[in-house]
């Protein structure tokens, strides 16, 4: 990416986390852990890393582009991420869920040494099924099997479960949909020696579902516990990609996360200021933040296409249209700040193109920070028109409880709006636990919803997003309806 500068540019701050010290809790913070494995096996694995340690050969390269079967190993947890983001390039508050894992950074059986950060292309055997970010954004379906009657305790150059045997109970089987949003890259065996180990984010373990019902006290029974997983597509997807500015984004240092994808992302291209498309350098291995470049020299208004896990352009290279938003100032000070953005229909191939004219559709910045539930039964959706704008709601995860809802607000009128207003009942004795992209207020069952600064102005036909988490039992809203000025 090439810049026009002036003689003495600011220098951009670039706030990284010190993802494998900084935000990784210690052993000492963690509960027992385990692997999907035998003893006998788990010693057969030790023999061949040792060898490898002691051979200095290459750990034997991974298939990490994907799972097309469930893969077992290690399940640890840990308790979220750093500050201001985690490994993948965004903050914990803004992930679509706060069910989430952090996945290997290196894949280096009896080798616990670090590693440079991206893997460079001469030492892709190394590569863990982080895959250098490209799995970030990722969701994946997370079974719960045995837990070790024995030792597991990550230790170097020991086997785990040691002195002690796999035991199946009450709790095998249970499932629940994660978001790859972090990494490890930590000096132990469970980081190392087993490739598919997984990371997870303590307060999901709870909500893993059994029968149709959250199992709830999983966590105090964890006792090394072994899962099974695979990649899968984003349960019950809808709207498009969020956009936001890194901390320290400015003009001469553009940094983006992209987010609430439907099936991951391998990369960014933007529009340059000559009208080709150029592929945005990711930022270190943060696999949904990427440097990208202006339409104009030293301008702050961009256009971006996004592609996906399986290297296709997202919505057929749809053009997404934005700027640098004004409250950032020099540079933005908080550690994301979404913007809204414009689409236009693109060619669906990386070919150059010419600048796109924008059409009027808008994205949200919703950070869904709510559990997300592989078998959770949803309500019907609902939707009501109002002065000028209209509504509609679903149920996008539940668990014992409590439940998710989503809403979406378009602008139905003929000018743009300034603000805009829900308002509905609960049927019951629900109360709000959070809200995300609202002002949210309740007074009984009556609740009211106000837009917020940075989605208040909506264009005729655009919409945006928000969301909210209920504690309480899922039913039917009343009274739904949408008032805008």
């Amino acid at each position: 990416m090439r810049h026009i500068r002036p003689a003495s540019p600011p220098q951009p701050s670039r706030p990284r986390p010190e993802r494998s010290r900084l935000h990784r809790p210690r052993p000492h913070r963690r509960r027992h852990r385990a692997i999907l494995r035998t003893a006998l096996a788990a010693a057969a694995a030790l023999i061949v890393a040792l060898a490898a340690a002691l051979l200095g050969t290459p750990a034997q390269a991974l298939g990490v582009g994907g799972t097309p079967s469930p893969v077992s190993g290690n399940a640890t947890h840990f308790d979220g991420l750093g500050a201001p983001y985690g490994g993948c390039g965004m903050p914990q508050a803004n992930l679509d869920s706060q069910d989430f894992i952090a996945l290997n950074v290196f894949n280096t059986p009896g080798n616990y040494g670090q590693f440079p950060r991206p893997v460079p292309p001469a030492q892709a055997g190394i590569l863990g099924m982080f895959d250098n970010g490209l799995n970030c954004g990722r969701w994946v379906k997370v079974t719960i099997g045995d837990f070790c009657t024995g030792t597991n305790d990550g230790a170097q150059n020991e086997p785990f479960c040691r002195n002690g045997s796999w035991v199946a109970d009450k709790y095998n089987g249970a499932t629940l949909n994660m978001l790859v949003a972090d990494s490890c890259g930590d000096s132990n065996a469970w980081c190392r020696d087993d490739p598919y180990h997984l990371d997870l984010h303590t307060d999901s373990i709870d909500r893993f579902q059994l029968n149709g019902a959250a199992v709830g006290d999983l966590l105090d029974h964890w006792n090394n516990r072994q899962v099974s997983w695979q990649f899968i597509n984003a349960p019950g997807y809808s709207g498009d990609i969020n956009i936001g500015f890194l901390q320290g984004a400015q003009v001469y240092w553009p940094a983006i996360s992209v987010s609430h994808l439907a099936n991951g992302i391998h990369g960014v291209q933007y529009l340059s200021a000559n009208g080709t498309w150029v592929s945005a350098a990711m930022d270190s291995d943060m696999g949904q933040a990427y440097i990208i470049g202006p339409t104009v020299a030293a301008g702050s208004s961009y256009q971006i296409r996004v592609t996906d896990a399986s290297d296709n352009l997202v919505n057929g290279g749809q053009v997404y249209s934005f700027s640098l938003p004004s409250s950032c100032g020099s540079n933005c000070g908080a550690a994301y700040t979404p913007v809204t953005y414009t689409t236009a229909p693109g060619s669906g191939s990386s070919s150059p193109s010419s600048s796109p004219s924008s059409t009027p559709s808008s994205s949200d910045s919703s950070p869904p920070s709510s559990p997300s539930s592989p078998s959770s039964p949803s309500s019907p959706s609902s939707s009501a028109a109002g002065a000028g704008c209209s509504v509609t709601s679903s149920v996008t995860s539940s668990w014992s409880g409590g439940y998710q809802l989503a809403f979406t607000v378009t602008n139905t009128g003929a000018v743009a709006t300034s603000a805009w207003a829900v308002r509905f009942s609960f049927a019951g004795a629900q109360t709000i636990a959070s809200s995300w992209n609202v002002t949210a207020s309740q007074s009984g069952q009556a609740v009211t919803a106000d837009s917020v600064s940075y989605n208040g102005s909506l264009a005729p036909g655009a919409a945006t997003s928000w969301g909210m988490v209920i504690n309480g039992a899922n039913q039917p809203l009343s009274g739904i309806s949408c008032v805008s000025s």
